[in-house]
């Protein structure tokens, strides 16, 4: 099944670009990350990955998804920094809104269900209900 389409996911975004193997792979994803309002940094197999995009696009977000399998250039620098960054050994789903990082599943899930996700959603500019 090939889910990552601009239809079901709003913005698709391979991360492939000029600059994929040049530089910190942080300094790429903060620099991806501060681009749109809400990105999500996925690979394309992972279930988890699946279920972050399946509730930003039921609740009418249009998230900018960077599937870091298929960057052969730097994905995989950049896999090995997020799993740095969040201390942690998965490194996928992490989602980024307004430029700044919300965290794994679990603290976007646990922002959803006490308020705090819609909040930041509006703030930039994802959500405008």
């Amino acid at each position: 099944m090939h889910y990552q389409t601009e239809s079901s996911w709003g913005s698709y975004m391979p991360t492939r670009s000029n600059t994929a193997s040049v530089g910190d792979p942080l300094e790429r994803i903060e620099r991806l990350a501060s681009e749109n309002a809400v990105v999500i940094f996925s690979i394309s197999t992972c279930c988890m990955c699946h279920a972050i995009k399946r509730l930003f696009c039921g609740m009418g977000v249009n998230p900018t998804v960077h599937e870091l399998d298929q960057d052969p250039r730097g994905g995989k620098d950049m896999e090995t920094a997020l799993m740095r960054l969040l201390g942690s050994s998965s490194a996928v789903p992490v989602v980024f809104i307004g430029g700044k990082l919300v965290g794994a599943m679990d603290r976007v899930m646990a922002s959803h269900i006490n308020g705090t996700l819609v909040p930041l959603l509006k703030e930039a500019g994802a959500l405008w209900l």
